[in-house]
């Protein structure tokens, strides 16, 4: 949302995104009115970063991006060598992002145990991206087996902690390696602390994707810029994750090919002091 309902703002965010090296780009497809009652009131962190007296529904319909909107940026994002990705918060925008031809949905946390909008998803017959924050293990169980049951399985979890920013005592890492266990399908990070650390510890532990927001100004009003990356610091994270992939290597324990010379010039080895003379047969050999 850091687009702030700004179309040419959502194109620079397409364009910082692919400067930094990213995969993909995503984006939330929504109609306000199907989020949010009249009356809802905005979370702290909401707060913070929009206008006073300002409800959650009014917020939200400054936010919401039209359906041209998305077509463009969709073209955008291929221009740049980006997938382009939106989550839908309804069946309706599901339904429209499909006919656009997304080649995977991202669901949100909050819609984790919206187990309706998951069947129908799963019956577009795409891959999910599914977030996990606030949840418990047998609510993520719940959902998988929705999509299951839907008759779609090429799945993605990602563990979360929906708060905006998280600290990093809540972020528990290690439950990404519990649903990978508990479900057997890949699992990421959907990152909402500050900085860079967590996102990498992350990929060190094993997350296949790393979500990450990000803005072209922190300072800017809205609700989520404050929790944000800004792009030369999108671009270090992204660095720093290729050469984290890279390290992780095979998981085989061999020398790498750069240790061979200092294998033959550095182990110790066995030399006769005087020439000719014939070694023990007592010598042990490996």
């Amino acid at each position: 949302m850091n687009h702030n309902g700004d179309p040419d703002l959502a194109r620079r965010l397409v364009d910082a995104a692919a400067d930094a090296g990213a995969d993909a780009v995503k984006f939330q497809t929504f109609s306000a009115e199907r989020v949010v009652g009249a009356g809802a009131p905005k979370p702290a962190y909401q707060r913070a970063g929009t206008a006073a007296g300002e409800s959650q529904l009014e917020m939200l319909r400054k936010l919401e991006l039209p359906r041209g909107v998305h077509r463009d940026l969709r073209a955008r994002a291929s221009e740049r060598g980006l997938l382009f990705m939106s989550t839908p918060f309804d069946e309706e925008s599901a339904q429209f992002l499909d006919d656009l031809g997304v080649p995977l949905f991202k669901v949100a946390s909050g819609e984790l145990t919206n187990l309706p909008l998951l069947d129908f998803i799963a019956r577009r017959g795409k891959p999910i991206i599914l977030s996990t924050g606030m949840a418990y293990l047998n609510e993520v169980e719940c959902a998988v087996r929705t999509i299951r049951n839907a008759g779609y399985s090429q799945l993605v979890l990602l563990h979360c902690v929906s708060c905006y920013p998280a600290e990093p005592h809540d972020v528990n890492l290690r439950a990404m390696q519990q649903m990978e266990r508990a479900f057997g399908v890949p699992v990421g990070f959907s990152d909402h602390t500050l900085g860079t650390e967590i996102a990498i510890a992350a990929v060190a532990l094993g997350a296949c994707v790393v979500e990450k927001h990000f803005t072209l100004d922190r300072h800017l009003p809205g609700p989520d810029h404050r929790a944000s990356l800004e792009p030369g610091e999108l671009s270090s994270l992204v660095g720093a994750i290729r050469k984290v992939e890279l390290a992780l290597g095979s998981g085989e324990k061999r020398p790498a090919a750069s240790e061979h010379e200092n294998r033959r010039m550095v182990r110790r080895g066995l030399h006769l002091r005087r020439a000719r003379r014939r070694v023990p047969s007592s010598v042990p050999r490996c």
